[in-house]
């Protein structure tokens, strides 16, 4: 029998708690998909990146506080003004992660912060805030219960997300306010919201790369889709 892939997942950091910490639907979701979860240490320093690298099959970049608006060339109080708490200890990691796990073609998952800190990583730019920047009757920031759908998406045929959940519509629960403004180089676009917001990517030039906005991690539980999406990626981890 085959090894389960082991999947790492960059942590939450709470400020307040001094901690390092995990929603516990990110581990669960990959352990019902057949992977083992493992928490990456915090960190920049390249050497240890590489050697985290060097033990997993996979990645999930994962939610989080917002990315810092210098990482995509906008600095000064009024883009400090748009942004929430930051974390540029996390920003400084996926910046050195994210294309690390790039070059080695290692499958990753990004999900919320993480389709932002892939974009970003790879040259895109940000709304630091949509309700300011881009309003629209779009609801991108759901209330509790975070398991259940917010808005709708559309999944475009014939991209890897369509033919893992199906084109068309797809409802999801939402929680952000930043969000995709011009897409990075590499990156094409396989799910919008009915005001254009980008919903998910993906990178043509890797075996597994895909980013989504919203939050299947919460929603796995009682919703197919958000299973089918964590699946795809430990199958791919797995060959």
């Amino acid at each position: 029998m085959s090894k389960k892939p082991l999947i790492g997942v960059v942590p939450l950091v709470d400020y307040g708690r001094e901690s390092l910490w995990m929603l516990p639907g990110y581990f669960d979701a990959v352990l019902e998909a057949g992977g083992v979860p493992v928490m990456l240490p915090l960190t920049a320093d390249a050497a240890s990146l590489e050697r985290a690298l060097d033990a997993v099959d996979g990645l999930v970049v994962t939610g989080g506080q917002d990315v810092d608006p210098a990482r995509y060339g906008c600095e000064g109080a009024e883009a400090a003004a748009l942004c929430g708490e930051l974390c540029r200890e996390r920003d400084a990691m996926e910046a050195a992660l994210v294309p690390a796990a790039l070059v080695r073609d290692l499958p990753l998952l990004g999900i919320c912060r993480g389709i932002q800190a892939l974009n970003v990583a790879l040259g895109g730019t940000l709304w630091q805030d949509l309700p300011k920047q881009r309003p629209s009757e779009v609801e991108h920031h759901g209330q509790p219960p975070y398991d259940q759908p917010t808005h709708t998406v559309e999944v475009l045929a014939e991209t890897p997300l369509a033919a893992c959940v199906g084109a068309g519509e797809l409802a999801v629960n939402s929680y952000h306010h930043q969000a995709l403004r011009d897409v990075a180089p590499g990156l094409e676009v396989m799910a919008a919201a009915p005001d254009g917001v980008v919903e998910a990517v993906w990178r043509p030039a890797s075996r597994f790369c895909w980013a989504v906005q919203w939050h299947p991690e919460f929603m796995h539980a009682v919703d197919e889709p958000s299973r089918r999406v964590f699946s795809a990626l430990v199958a791919a981890a797995r060959a």
